[in-house]
């Protein structure tokens, strides 16, 4: 099956936009009527509602509450409001609000005026208030009401492993159009001629520039055009062009890619011809601190991290995300799935359907003209029954399923739809990924190898999205990780998951049939479902902490996908390492480098040379025996890259957790340990450790970290937490029936 397209980067833009991120207030409780929304506040009045709040855009109201390890998230309405200056500069002009997405079900007011209404809380949309701002002078008072209340009839279902947050959590637009604006004007390509589509055409001008600036057209608008020889759009070199077309008063910019692409039946990937294996991960739109609302910031750290890691692939999971993320896709070059919310539960009824199509059809009308996007997901795990029966109704799946298939190609007949493990509609779409968590949820991680190829062999165009599994950041292991050994669900070490994706790493370079892999996922975010986690309510199957902080993975990725020279000893946050005096232990260096010299004390433990069938680490790996106390290991690759960690080797044995030591770490961080009777360290202990804080200051929690969570799993004994102190404060951790220690922190 071949796709051969060109498609755009960029949604239209008007004269003048303006993005509405400041001057907003929030309450976070359902409002009578507009009218009390904005009711003037007066002093001393009991039926005042004084509990506004000022916030900054994108706000999400789910920020803090989603990894609270005490309270279920919120799920509820709540309001926004703020007086806005219009002055639409165009005679006869319209005044636009444009929503790039809000949750979950949205109404705007102008004063007391519903102007407009959202379902969804993904795809954006737009609300005309020319009408509702005539005759009220340049200011208005706007107003906006989100929910995020439980439905069954709406995509997607509660029972998603992840938070369906509320709030204006994308941007917000005012936009200004002449009287006469086109909405969009469509671009595709046919091998080297360039289509485009536009309601009107009279008058209007197109320019056209190529990668380098150069001018391919400049001249009237024209609905078809010829590129000489283009320059192909490539993940190693993503070339964008640019068209400009001018109608009237409006410009709209926008910027494409021609390339092409082939899923061979039961063999690889082809991107412009040439073999390449999808090397991949997923994202949810999540972060520490703010939950859904990512800053432009943000984004561009995270997709760029991806990108560094080595990655050509994401899917981005489970609902249309922002259109910034496409467009950093495209001038990465990482190639995109990217999928309808329609998540686990079952199907619904009429609305519910509805719903589905609806936010298909402006997913891909919103985004099919990004050259990065090669895969339109029509739902995953469809096959999880539970909001409307016990019993899970296959045929309205695969009635729902069919038709979103047959609206998806109707709408952009270029691009292939896909589809995650649904067993029973996998002959619909025309890639499927079932469900494969080797040494993970089933068998053993040895087992992938010849769980991948069965898959292969059964399906005609297969990719698999979802593998890997959890790891507690900080978490170590000397024992336990044998690759015989079964479905390690619950391990949660560093220790255990590295070498899981070392194996299949390296199963999947040798593996000439296979079209490539995504594993789950790329950053640990916020999930309902999983409130026992060693952090409440997380999903840590990441290679990066849910603040972008990475873990020992992400190097494992590096090694075998960057092309930039990287070498790095596992064991950064290993600080204390165990075992019996004399005893050999192993040592892991990730690197991408043609050979790898370890030293240990300064001494050399030898000059190995990289091989990706010598499992672990390449081939870089040694036993080697460290000394009681302090030990310093240095790795030097070819290239001049160096790293060097310090670990303490401890080898006198300790008892069961007796007691919890305070201690202030650093100015802002507090660390607790657990030791035995005699003071020894626990450095398997996992116990729950519980932070909190009395007096002036507070604790920097509900981040969903290792370092920001109030309630956590230790990690070798240990659990940290960052505070701030604003004057005397005094801080506690509590495990079990240990005697809780005080720590108190006095000004400085």
């Amino acid at each position: 099956m071949v796709s051969l397209t060109c498609v755009l980067a960029a949604t239209a833009s008007a004269q003048v936009f303006l993005r509405l991120d400041s001057a907003w207030q929030f309450i976070r409780t359902d409002m009578a009527s507009p009218w009390e929304v904005n009711r003037p506040v007066k002093a001393g009045k009991p039926e005042s509602v004084p509990l506004w709040t000022d916030v900054t855009l994108p706000h999400c109201f789910n920020a803090a509450d989603a990894v609270s390890p005490y309270e279920n998230y919120y799920q509820g309405a709540a309001w926004y409001r703020r007086s806005l200056e219009v002055s639409n500069p165009y005679a006869g002009g319209h005044t636009l609000l444009h929503f790039e997405g809000s949750g979950q079900k949205t109404q705007v007011y102008v004063g007391d005026k519903l102007v407009g209404s959202h379902v969804g809380g993904y795809d954006e949309w737009t609300v005309d208030i020319t009408e509702a701002v005539r005759g009220r002078g340049q200011r208005i008072q706007l107003s906006v009401r989100c929910d995020n209340s439980r439905d069954v009839e709406m995509l997607p279902s509660d029972m998603s492993d992840f938070c369906l947050y509320g709030g204006l959590y994308r941007p917000v637009w005012l936009v200004y159009q002449p009287s006469h604006y086109l909405e969009d004007v469509e671009l595709c390509t046919h091998g080297d001629t360039l289509s485009l589509s536009a309601d009107h055409r009279e008058g209007m001008t197109l320019s056209i520039t190529d990668p380098q600036g150069h001018i391919v057209y400049q001249g009237p608008y024209v609905s078809s055009l010829k590129v000489k020889k283009p320059r192909l759009w490539d993940v190693d070199q993503p070339q964008l062009y640019t068209a400009r077309i001018r109608n009237g008063e409006q410009t709209i910019v926008k910027h494409f890619g021609f390339r092409s692409y082939r899923f061979d039946e039961h063999g690889p990937f082809r991107l412009n011809g040439r073999r390449l294996l999808l090397r991949g991960t997923h994202r949810h739109e999540d972060h520490a601190g703010v939950g859904a609302a990512m800053t432009d910031d943000m984004i561009r750290h995270e997709l760029k991290q991806i990108k560094q890691m080595g990655a050509n692939f994401i899917r981005l999971g489970h609902y249309q995300q922002r259109d910034l993320v496409l467009q950093l896709c495209d001038s990465l070059g990482l190639l995109v799935w990217e999928e309808v919310p329609w998540c686990r539960g079952g199907v619904g009824g009429e609305r519910y359907q509805a719903q589905a199509r609806r936010m298909l059809t402006n997913m891909i009308r919103q985004h099919r003209h990004h050259p990065c996007i090669i895969l339109w997901g029509l739902g995953n795990e469809n096959d999880w029954p539970g909001d409307f029966s016990t019993v899970l109704d296959t045929v309205g799946v695969r009635r729902l399923m069919t038709d979103l298939n047959a609206l998806a190609h109707r709408l952009d007949p270029t691009c292939l739809t896909t589809i995650r493990r649904c067993d029973f509609c996998a002959d619909i779409v025309d890639v499927y990924s079932p469900s494969i968590w080797a040494g993970w949820y089933s068998r053993r991680f040895t087992d992938y190898r010849q769980m991948e190829q069965a898959a292969i062999d059964r399906y005609p165009r297969f990719l698999h999205a979802e593998w890997g599994g959890d790891s507690h950041a900080g978490r170590h292991a000397e024992t336990g990780f044998d690759i015989e050994a079964g479905d390690r669900n619950g391990d949660w070490s560093e220790s255990y998951i590295v070498r899981l994706f070392d194996w299949h790493l390296k199963e999947q370079a040798a593996m000439p049939q296979l079209t490539g892999t995504a594993f789950w996922t790329f950053k640990d975010f916020a999930t309902p479902l999983r409130p026992d986690n060693p952090i409440p309510y997380v999903n840590q199957k990441g290679v990066v902490q849910r603040d972008g902080t990475p873990k020992e993975s992400y190097y494992v990725f590096q090694s075998y996908w960057s092309a930039e020279p990287m070498l790095h000893i596992y064991g950064h946050t290993w600080p204390v390492r165990w075992g019996r005096d004399g005893e050999r232990k192993q040592v892991l260096v990730y690197s991408n480098q043609p050979w790898v010299e370890l030293y240990v004390n300064g001494q050399s433990q030898g000059r190995r040379r990289r091989d990706v069938n010598d499992y672990p680490a390449q081939g870089f790996h040694w036993d080697v025996v460290l000394q009681p106390g302090e030990n310093t290991l240095r790795a030097v690759s070819a290239g001049g890259l160096t790293d060097e960690i310090r670990q303490e080797y401890v080898t006198e044995p300790w008892g069961q957790p007796a007691r919890l030591l305070l201690s202030r770490e650093s100015a802002d961080v507090v660390r607790a340990e657990l030791v035995d009777e005699q003071g020894r360290r626990c450095l398997d202990a996992t116990y729950w450790i519980v932070f909190s804080l009395a007096g002036d200051g507070r604790l920097l929690c509900d981040q969903g970290t290792t370092l920001g969570s109030r309630r956590i799993q230790a990690a070798n004994g240990v659990a940290r937490i960052r505070f701030a102190a604003e004057g005397r404060c005094a801080i506690a951790a509590q495990s079990g029936d240990l005697a809780t220690p005080l720590l108190v922190v006095e000004p400085e």
